[in-house]
């Protein structure tokens, strides 16, 4: 078992330029949400429903493509019409899989989720790196893969298994003096990075397909897959970055028991019609 050792690293001007220049997500994907992610569309909820979700319930929804985790907070939130709702765990607009989201007194009990050790499925695609370590931006640096083989990359692996310390993603939520470095590296300011503890209980490539790897992690609180989809490309040698994510698990909580949004609102939609 290998531990990274803990440093400062600084963005290059390249990447902080790139990054500087991408536009919102929502914006820029507009046309792939598949559903209207605001609460213009009304539902008639009654007294019964808006009640019991406002005492505090439990929701695990199988979060889309393209939506942000907080779209569908704020979906739930409009359709609901109650305050306190709130997600265990972001997912990014790219993945899919389960999202814990809370009403009312439920909301307390958000810590507790988030602590939990989450499981991922996905698909590293190795030969190139993006600024954002995942399909948010354009792959650059394309590298040739002829030497890259199951053996050379199930030996790589291994360096990310157990307790490590981990970059983050410069284009991330986590904030510097209270704002997010993804922030400041769209206004183009000097952004230093510092490794965070995280533990990989389980690093599994689960298939090989070159230059496509299939994978599940299991894993602690606050790892990045985006990073470390990055870092497997640079021990190997070729670059890589995350091409798909689907988060199955959150502690006991399982992502076969979720409901998609169009279950969710179409239940919604029954309760306030009887």
């Amino acid at each position: 078992m290998i531990h990274l050792q803990c440093q400062l690293i600084r963005l290059s001007t390249r990447t902080i330029n790139i990054l500087s220049k991408k536009i919102t997500y929502r914006h820029k994907n507009a046309e792939k949400l598949s559903l209207d992610t605001g609460p213009r569309q009304m539902i008639a909820v009654n007294e019964e429903t808006s009640a019991r979700y406002e005492a505090g319930q439990l929701i695990l929804v199988d979060k889309p493509l393209h939506w942000t985790s907080f779209d569908v907070v704020r979906k739930i939130r409009g359709m609901l019409r109650i305050k306190k709702v709130g997600h265990a765990g972001t997912l990014d607009p790219l993945a899919t899989g389960l999202l814990v989201v809370c009403t009312g007194k439920f909301t307390k009990k958000i810590n507790e989720y988030m602590a939990a050790e989450k499981t991922y499925t996905g698909t590293i695609t190795l030969g190139a790196v993006t600024p954002t370590y995942d399909l948010e931006s354009t792959p650059i640096d394309e590298k040739d893969i002829g030497f890259v083989t199951p053996e050379l990359l199930n030996e790589k692996k291994q360096l990310f298994e157990g307790a490590i310390l981990q970059f983050p993603p410069i284009y991330s939520a986590i904030k510097k003096e209270g704002v997010a470095l993804y922030e400041l590296a769209r206004r183009g300011e000097e952004v230093e990075l510092k490794a965070r503890p995280i533990t990989i209980h389980e690093f599994e490539l689960t298939e090989i397909l070159l230059p496509f790897v299939h994978f599940k992690v299991v894993c602690s609180t606050g790892t990045y897959i985006r990073s470390l989809a990055h870092d497997l490309g640079q021990a190997v040698g070729c670059g890589a970055y995350l091409s798909s994510l689907r988060r199955t698990k959150i502690g006991a909580l399982d992502v076969a028991d979720a409901v998609s949004m169009e279950q969710f609102i179409e239940s919604i939609r029954d309760q306030a019609a009887s």
